[in-house]
């Protein structure tokens, strides 16, 4: 539910390939940009995110639905998406990938309301889990706890901005990017990470 990670999701999948393809591991984590406020939008903040959505389109070329997008009373809380991704990774972490495309296309695109379990549970099953293991995960004290466990570690590395990729070797952390940059600037300094880490 972040623009810039929308934005950024045909890069972000060009680089998920290019770091497979080097048989490098890869780990999703959350980053909870906005989370338990329970508070609708007020008119002045959706028009505020709605103009970043269009500058968002207009930087990265990835389309938004505008019409009817935020009604009145939508509550911006990205929290359940997040416990989404998070319960599907620990069902299967390949098909949390799969649902992070879903839920932004069910978001930006169809403007479905994606804070809600039902549209959730229903997007997780498009992904390829069953309905009742997903949705046992999801209501979860213990994918309540990753969730938040998530959420402290990004807020604990300093990271403020979405999109951000990290690589990691031997327990160092590099920043790759944090915030939207295109693929021909992210994949060679990709390639060169890849290749001192599979040289090493």
């Amino acid at each position: 539910m972040c623009s810039w990670c929308w934005g950024f999701a045909p890069v972000a999948e060009a680089l998920v390939q290019q770091a497979q393809a080097a048989g490098v591991a890869l780990h999703l984590v959350v980053g909870g940009l906005r989370t338990g406020s329970g508070a609708s939008l007020e008119p002045s903040t959706r028009r505020y995110i709605l103009e970043h959505w269009q500058a968002v389109e207009k930087s990265t070329g990835q389309t938004f639905r505008f019409d009817g997008a935020l009604p009145d009373g939508f509550v911006y809380d990205t929290e359940p998406a997040c416990r989404a991704i998070v319960a599907a990774r620990s069902l299967d972490p390949q098909i949390a990938w799969d649902l992070v495309k879903l839920i932004q296309k069910a978001f930006y695109l169809e403007g479905r309301d994606v804070t809600q379990a039902s549209v959730l549970v229903e997007l997780a099953e498009q992904a390829g889990l069953p309905r009742i293991v997903f949705a046992e995960a999801f209501d979860s004290a213990e994918q309540f706890t990753a969730t938040a466990a998530d959420f402290s570690w990004v807020q604990d590395l300093g990271i403020a901005g979405f999109p951000t990729l990290l690589a990691e070797r031997k327990g160092q952390l590099a920043l790759l990017t944090n915030g939207y940059q295109p693929l021909d600037e992210l994949a060679p300094l990709l390639g060169r990470w890849l290749e001192r880490a599979t040289s090493a």
